[in-house]
């Protein structure tokens, strides 16, 4: 679509609902009354992972399903990192293929082929995304929606946001990505935790220019229902196989940095992201241990079959922020530091080589945090102005 092309945002209908529904949460998939029409009679390229489904009273059927079941002409299933059915190893590459329940062909964004190419959406009319987001900037579903948008963008291909909370999106924080170390863990210049559904970040990548030469695709949004980003979500599936609960997802912004480190954060556990450790870290101040193996997603985790000395997380109070206080209490309790960082990894995670040095050079977390507050300000006044919801 060209330069200027008008975007659609359908509001939400007043919908006739019994008291106790009102209070619910409903996300876009569920109203199919306001996107049914836009999906009859056109080919469909539907973008989904696991979390693509319409919730009932006694569980949920997955969107395919059920697009298929109201006679919706899907052609092809875009997959992104973890697959369409969310069991593959974070990093791990997936191979295109075929549904086994719907015969659909699969076919993956991540590995080589991470956007759309033209002969991959030759013959759509449109395309449907509607992945589970976390609100963490490193999470790749956002990378994967911004290069859907742009093939969408250049081949003249109308793009449907199908919108979810943010389990994450009553707070804004973290290190602000730099331009020279963006990639698929961060493609724009935001904070770590951004605070924003997809729909509304979809919009803010569309209005604000992102998508290559400028372009803008030709961008609808299905809201949610009585949603507000103060609202709590429990995510009902797994986003990935590595959030397993709703502790994982609240500590994830944080932990998620030791990902560029050689810390395990409970990868190989049934802890994910619940607790941290590394045979390298003082044994005699982290009591607390625990033994990485091989299990469901994660085939190789750090530090496999080491005991590992750290800390275990899992009854820690909600955090509404990111914390550097274990990645610090790690650095400071490692008996040789020049194991702890994958530097590249971690500028990648954390969007900065700064982060680094702060940390190398002893930052209290007060001191590090204090550098943030700048660019996570002028985010805000960029943020606000495609906020959809309260």
């Amino acid at each position: 679509m060209a330069c200027g092309q008008k975007q659609h945002t359908l509001a939400p209908k007043k919908d006739i609902l019994k008291t106790e529904e009102a209070k619910q949460i409903v996300v876009a998939a569920n109203r199919t009354t306001a996107y049914l029409n836009a999906l009859k009679q056109k080919r469909i390229a539907l973008v989904a992972n696991q979390t693509s489904v319409i919730f009932k009273d006694n569980g949920h059927t997955h969107l395919v399903d059920s697009l298929l079941s109201l006679r919706v002409n899907i052609e092809t299933v875009f997959a992104p990192e973890h697959g369409f059915r969310g069991k593959v190893d974070a990093g791990e590459l997936i191979k295109d293929g075929t549904d086994t329940k719907t015969g659909l062909p699969i076919v993956s964004l991540y590995g080589k082929n991470k956007k759309p190419s033209a002969a991959q959406l030759a013959n759509m009319d449109l395309v449907v995304f509607d992945i589970q987001d976390v609100g963490v900037r490193f999470y790749t579903y956002i990378a994967t929606l911004q290069l859907v948008m742009e093939a969408c963008a250049e081949s003249n291909i109308p793009i449907m946001v199908l919108d979810r909370p943010n389990p994450n999106g009553s707070y804004v924080d973290g290190p602000t990505m730099e331009k020279e170390h963006t990639g698929f863990l961060g493609m724009q210049q935001i904070p770590l935790v951004y605070g924003m559904t997809i729909g509304e970040y979809a919009t803010m990548i569309n209005e604000e220019g992102w998508l290559e030469n400028q372009k803008k695709a030709d961008l609808t949004v299905i809201p949610l229902l009585h949603y507000t980003h103060d609202s709590v979500y429990s995510l009902p599936i797994r986003p990935s196989p590595n959030l397993p609960n709703d502790q994982s997802i609240q500590l994830y912004p944080s932990l998620g940095l030791f990902e560029g480190t050689h810390v395990n954060a409970g990868r190989g556990t049934e802890f994910q992201f619940q607790r941290y450790g590394a045979s390298f870290l003082d044994s005699t101040s982290l009591h607390f241990n625990y033994t990485p193996k091989p299990n469901f997603g994660s085939k190789y985790p750090k530090e496999e079959g080491k005991t590992c000395f750290g800390e275990d997380l899992s009854e820690t109070p909600a955090v509404h922020g990111v914390s550097l206080k274990w990645v610090l209490n790690a650095y400071n309790h490692c008996t040789d530091t020049s194991k702890f960082f994958k530097t590249e990894g971690f500028t990648k995670h954390a969007g900065t080589e700064k982060l680094q040095k702060q940390i190398e050079a002893g930052l209290s977390e007060e001191e590090i945090k204090a550098t943030w507050k700048v660019d996570i300000e002028a985010f805000k006044r960029i943020r606000k102005k495609y906020l959809l919801y309260k």
